[in-house]
C-alpha cells in the first residue's frame, strides 16, 4: 500500500497552495489527488477562454441545483472546475479579497485567529501586486494584475455616472479604501491566466517529494477508530487504497467535500442510513449552511462601439487574436468583468452590501441563453448587473446515493429571508440609479427587455426571481467554528471529533465573504499549510 505524508484530496484553488506550502522544506511526502484532467487546455492559459470552458465537460463539472422555491421553482446551473487548479483554471479572473468586516465576522463566528488583521497579512505573503505601468508590490507567488490601462474606453461612461450619482470611487477594491467603483484587479501574469495551478502547483511538481494524480475518483476516507487514515480510490486500473503518515487534507470544494464525508460516513444520521452508508458520526452540519451569491444582469444596447464590435466580427477576433499573440495585451488578455465595485445601497448602512459589474460586452442572443462572451451580440452593448454582497439564506449540499459519481443534491433555499429580499430591491434601486444619470442614458440607445429604468421595488424583486443565478460562489458547507454542535471543523480546520483529517476549501467559510471568493479561499489554503506544518 502507497503512503505519502500527506495526502491532498483535490487540486483547486485551495488544494494547489497546500500542495505547494506543505512541500516546500522538502521533509514531507506530498500526493495530489484530482478527479479532473490536466490544464494544458489553450481555452484554460486564455484569460478570455472562459467562455469556451463555461461548459465544456471535460474541465467543467456542470451541475444543476435542485428547483428552488425561491427562485420560481427554477432549477440553476452550477459550473465546477473539473480540471487541476479547480474553479481557479475557469473562473473570470477577478481578484477581490473582501471586504475587511468579512473576516472580523468569521471571528465573532467563532473561528479564532481569522480576523481580518490575520487576513491582510496572509494576502500580503500571498500577492505579487503588478501595477498598470508594470511596477511590482510584494513578492508572493500569485500575480494580481492591475489592467485599468487596459480596459475598453467605453468604461468611461460608467465612471462618470458614479460621479454623477454621488457614488465614490477607489483606485483598488482589495487596499485601504475597499468601497467604491473601479477596474478589477485580475489573476493574470504576462497576458496568461495565473490560477492557483500555475502559482503553485507548478513550482511544486517540480520537487521530487510532490505527486500529482489526475482522473481518479475519491470513494471515501477510512478510518483507524477516529484516526482517518485511508483514502479508498477508484481508478482506470480498479480499486487502490492509500496511507496517510501524517494528514488527509479534504480540498475537493464546497460541493464535493461534504458529500465524501457523508461517502466516509460522517453526515446526517438519517440522511447516511437512508443510502446503506454505516453511520461514523451524526454530524447534521456537513452538507448544511450552504451560501451563495445570486447576481442578475441588465443589458443595453449601446450608440458607441464596445467590445461586441471588435469581438463579434471574425475580421475582429483576427485582430485580437494577432494584438495578443503580439503583446499579450488586448480584450483576450483581459476578463469580461471590468468595471465595478463595492458600494452601500444606502448612506446609513454600515458596510457595502452590494457588489455591481459593468461589462462593455453583451451576449443575449447566444443559444438557449446561455454565455459565449468570445462570441457576443451583434449589435453595440454593455451590462450592468449586481449582487447582493452578504446574503443570509442558507441551503444544502448532499449526496444522492452511496455511489460516489452520483450528482449531488444541490438545494440553495434562495431568498429564504426577507434581508435578502429586501437586499435584492436595494441592489436593483442602486443599479437603476446608476443608470438614470445622464452619462449614463446618454450611452443607451435602447434597452432589452426588462428596461431596468422603469421598474420599481417589487418589479425589481419578481424580475431577479425570475431571471437572476448564481456568481459561482458557494460556501460553507464544512463550516469553521469553535462549538462543535454548530460546525464541522475547528479554526485549526480539524474535523470536529477526528484526527488525521482537515477540510480546507471554500466550504469552512463560516459567512460567506462580499465579493468573488476565489481569493478568500486561496488565502484559507495558505493559513491553513501555516497551521498544519505548525502541528507537524
Amino acid at each position: 500500500m502507497a503512503s505519502y505524508d500527506y495526502i491532498i484530496i483535490g487540486a483547486g484553488s485551495a488544494g494547489c497552495v497546500l500542495a505547494d506550502r506543505l512541500s516546500a522544506s522538502g521533509r514531507h511526502s506530498v500526493l495530489v489527488l484530482e478527479a479532473g484532467s490536466r490544464d494544458r487546455s489553450p481555452w484554460v492559459r486564455l484569460p478570455l477562454g472562459y467562455g469556451k470552458t463555461f461548459f465544456h465537460p471535460q474541465m467543467n463539472w456542470r451541475y444543476q441545483s435542485e428547483p428552488d422555491a425561491g427562485l420560481g421553482g427554477r432549477s440553476d446551473y452550477w459550473p465546477r472546475g473539473k480540471v487541476v487548479g479547480g474553479s481557479s483554471s475557469i473562473n473570470a479572473l477577478v481578484w477581490a479579497r473582501g471586504l475587511p468586516h468579512d473576516f472580523d465576522d468569521w471571528a465573532e463566528a467563532g473561528a479564532t485567529g481569522w480576523n481580518w488583521d490575520v487576513a491582510r497579512r496572509t494576502y500580503e505573503a500571498m500577492e505579487t501586486r503588478v501595477a498598470a505601468d508594470g511596477r511590482r508590490e510584494g513578492h508572493g507567488p500569485l500575480h494580481v494584475q492591475d489592467v485599468s490601462d487596459q480596459i475598453h474606453k467605453v468604461n468611461r461612461h460608467f465612471f462618470a455616472g458614479i460621479d454623477e450619482a454621488g457614488l465614490p470611487r477607489t483606485a483598488d477594491c482589495n487596499g485601504a479604501e475597499a468601497e467604491g467603483a473601479t477596474a478589477y484587479r485580475i489573476t493574470t501574469r504576462d497576458g496568461l491566466r495565473h490560477s492557483a495551478a500555475r502559482a503553485y502547483l507548478a513550482p511544486a511538481l517540480k520537487r521530487p517529494n510532490v505527486t500529482l494524480r489526475t482522473g481518479v475518483t475519491v470513494e471515501r476516507i477510512g478510518f483507524e477508530g477516529r484516526r482517518a487514515s485511508e483514502v479508498h480510490l477508484c481508478t482506470k486500473s480498479g480499486a487502490e487504497v492509500l496511507r496517510a503518515g501524517r494528514e488527509i487534507i479534504l480540498s475537493a470544494g464546497a460541493v464535493t467535500s461534504p458529500r465524501l464525508l457523508q461517502l466516509s460516513g460522517i453526515g446526517p444520521a438519517d440522511l447516511l442510513r437512508a443510502h446503506g452508508i454505516e453511520v461514523r458520526a451524526d454530524a447534521p452540519h456537513v452538507g448544511g449552511n450552504l451560501q451563495d451569491h445570486l447576481g442578475l444582469n441588465y443589458y443595453f444596447k449601446a450608440n458607441e462601439p464596445t467590445l461586441n464590435n471588435q469581438l463579434r466580427p471574425l475580421w475582429g477576433k483576427a485582430m485580437a487574436a494577432i494584438r495578443y499573440a503580439l503583446t499579450r495585451r488586448g480584450p483576450l488578455a483581459l476578463s469580461v468583468n471590468q468595471c465595478g465595485g463595492f458600494f452601500r445601497s444606502r448612506p446609513d448602512q454600515a458596510h457595502p452590501d452590494q457588489q455591481i459589474y459593468f461589462n462593455p460586452v453583451s451576449y443575449t442572443t447566444t443559444p438557449s441563453g446561455t454565455r459565449n462572451v468570445v462570441n457576443p451580440d451583434p449589435f453595440p452593448g454593455f451590462i450592468i448587473g449586481y449582487q447582493p454582497a452578504r446574503p443570509t439564506s442558507r441551503g444544502r449540499i448532499d449526496i444522492s446515493s452511496a455511489d460516489p459519481g452520483a450528482a449531488p443534491r444541490i438545494r440553495p433555499n434562495s431568498l429564504a429571508t426577507e434581508e435578502d429580499r429586501q437586499a435584492v430591491i436595494a441592489g436593483g434601486a442602486l443599479c437603476r440609479r446608476i443608470m438614470q444619470t445622464p452619462a449614463l442614458q446618454g450611452l443607451v440607445e435602447s434597452a432589452l427587455d426588462p428596461d431596468l429604468r422603469q421598474l420599481d421595488g417589487e418589479a425589481i424583486l419578481e424580475d431577479f426571481r425570475a431571471r437572476c443565478g448564481t456568481v459561482f460562489h458557494p460556501v460553507g458547507t464544512c463550516r469553521m467554528g469553535d462549538d462543535p454542535a454548530q460546525s464541522v471543523v475547528d479554526p485549526y480546520l480539524r474535523l470536529h471529533g477526528f484526527a488525521g483529517l482537515r477540510v480546507v476549501d471554500a466550504s469552512i467559510f463560516p459567512n460567506i465573504t462580499s465579493g468573488n471568493t476565489n481569493a478568500p479561499t486561496m488565502m484559507a489554503a495558505h493559513r491553513a499549510a501555516d497551521l498544519i506544518l505548525e502541528s507537524a
